[in-house]
């Protein structure tokens, strides 16, 4: 079986569209580990606002009653 110019043609342009598929793929992988980092730090910034709002509001109800209480 012998390769005409045309078959290595085709053969040459599957095999850089694989190529550039490949790369292409690496790509969106990394972008994607790239999104995974940004929203997990997202995630526990979010959680560390949430834990400091409770921990506010905490103090000030205690300093609120503490207040209260020791008017009296």
């Amino acid at each position: 079986m012998t390769n005409t110019p045309d078959e290595s043609s085709f053969e040459s342009q599957v095999l850089e569209r694989l190529t550039a598929l490949q790369r292409s793929d690496e790509e969106l992988q990394q972008e994607v580990e790239r999104f995974n980092d940004r929203f997990t730090n997202y995630q526990q910034a979010t959680q560390w606002v949430v834990q400091l709002a409770f921990t506010l509001i905490a103090s000030a109800t205690l300093t609120v009653i503490i207040t209260a209480i020791l008017k009296r």
